[in-house]
């Protein structure tokens, strides 16, 4: 048997002001398209809510390089610029 090795993350990010969902709306496709493309992304999906200003996040790499490696890149874009200062309640399992 093989070792699973998946790291997922899941939970949610909370806007406080229109301005800051409207950010998010703006940057959010580019931000699905690149990590969709980079290697070991399995899945990466976020969805807005039935409120407004919440969205569901689930994302899944194969590994924890692949993982640490969308966390880096993620850090640098103009997504972690336009939503600074949002809260986010996630949960990552899988992570050595």
């Amino acid at each position: 048997m093989g070792i699973n090795t998946e790291v997922s993350l899941t939970g949610t990010f909370t806007c406080v002001t229109q301005d800051d969902a409207a950010r998010v709306r703006a940057s959010l496709p580019l931000h699905i398209a690149l990590t969709r493309a980079e290697t070991g992304c399995l899945s990466f999906e976020v969805l807005q809510t039935a409120d407004p200003m919440v969205w569901s996040v689930a994302e899944r790499f194969i590994d924890s390089a692949a993982f640490d490696a969308h966390q880096t890149r993620a850090a640098a874009s103009v997504w972690a610029r336009e939503t600074v200062g949002i809260a986010r309640d996630y949960k990552i399992t899988g992570r050595k």
